[in-house]
């Protein structure tokens, strides 16, 4: 188990996205939350040229340990959408980016329907196949609960299930190893935390904002998130300097 004291040298921003398609019309729900196909590929062209390296949770975790260090980025997609593998996969790939996709494991094949009452489109999601795809392109998938619940108007014995059991299920539909978490809506309390780190997850991300610094607690992760507005010269100011450190709650 990592330790929960890390000495990072320099901070480490973690990027979280959600859909690489085009947004729905304007007055939808949610809109700022799809980056366009063109967007994602200036956006990973720019950290290429920065000096930046792309990595999974996994590749990047001996640097948030203070392992190893280097001018490297975390790459996060939440949910699992189909539009993760057809237009940002091409672009990792021709990078030689990894990133983690945190999977809904109930509902892989399906779509978002935790997003219906707010009247977010509904999309497709990758089905288990599509995950494999995702994985053989250098990828790497993480748990995301069984069903996007929100863990703190979730009972107890329910959350530890939907944290464990998404890990389980997803490793028995692809045959990977998950090792990572992210919690639904940043959404948690203590008592999560310490169900993460019994399911023996090796990181966890929220939605909190701000670079990773020293002495992050690998359980809750702080995140960079990258919308449908963040312009290239924005980008920079978030990864480069405390521009998130600055918004980080707490």
């Amino acid at each position: 188990m990592p330790s929960s004291r890390t000495v990072i040298r320099s901070p480490i921003p973690i990027l979280t996205y959600h859909q690489i398609d085009a947004a729905p019309p304007q007055g939808a729900a949610f809109r700022s939350l799809y980056v366009s196909p063109a967007s994602f590929a200036r956006q990973m062209a720019f950290l290429r040229m920065l000096g930046y390296r792309g990595l999974s949770m996994s590749a990047l975790l001996p640097y948030l340990k203070g392992e190893k260090v280097g001018k490297v980025v975390g790459i996060t997609f939440d949910d699992g959408y189909l539009n993760n593998l057809t237009h940002a996969l091409p672009v990792l790939e021709r990078h030689g980016f990894s990133s983690t996709c945190y999977i809904v494991s109930q509902q892989v094949g399906k779509t978002n329907v935790w997003d219906r009452e707010l009247g977010i489109a509904q999309t497709p999601l990758m089905d288990a196949s599509q995950l494999r795809q995702w994985l053989a392109g250098g990828q790497e998938i993480g748990a995301h609960t069984r069903h996007h619940v929100r863990l703190t108007q979730t009972d107890g014995p329910t959350c530890v299930q939907e944290i464990s059991l998404c890990k389980l299920e997803l490793e028995s539909m692809t045959g990977a190893q998950v090792q990572h978490f992210c919690y639904p809506y940043g959404d948690y309390t203590a008592d999560h935390v310490s169900m993460a780190r019994a399911a023996q997850f090796k990181s966890v991300t929220t939605t909190q904002r701000g670079r990773c610094q020293s002495g992050e607690d690998m359980m809750q992760l702080p995140r960079v998130p990258v919308l449908r507005s963040t312009s290239l010269p924005l980008l920079w100011l978030k990864l480069a300097t405390a521009y998130e450190d600055r918004r980080r709650a707490g």
